[in-house]
């Protein structure tokens, strides 16, 4: 099992990825910005991980191996 982590900034404002495992509204107001898609190309027959620019971060013929590269990148 992955850890789960939660980084704050200088002005208190928390970024992690999204799970169901830790409930975020105890936090306090919520404010959802996503750091990147998941999204399957048709035409490579591949999932791509995404930035919020559109930019190719990652890519692979499996999902799950996309979801673990996500975590290990944003946790970094």
């Amino acid at each position: 099992m992955n850890a789960h982590v939660i980084k704050f900034d200088s002005q208190g404002n928390g970024h992690c990825l999204y799970t169901e495992q830790i409930d975020l509204r105890a936090l306090g107001e919520l404010q959802i910005v996503r750091a990147a898609t998941i999204e399957f190309n048709n035409d490579t027959a591949e999932w791509e991980v995404k930035d919020s620019e559109n930019q190719l971060l990652f890519h692979h013929p499996f999902h799950a191996a996309c979801l673990a590269w996500e975590q290990q990148y944003f946790n970094r």
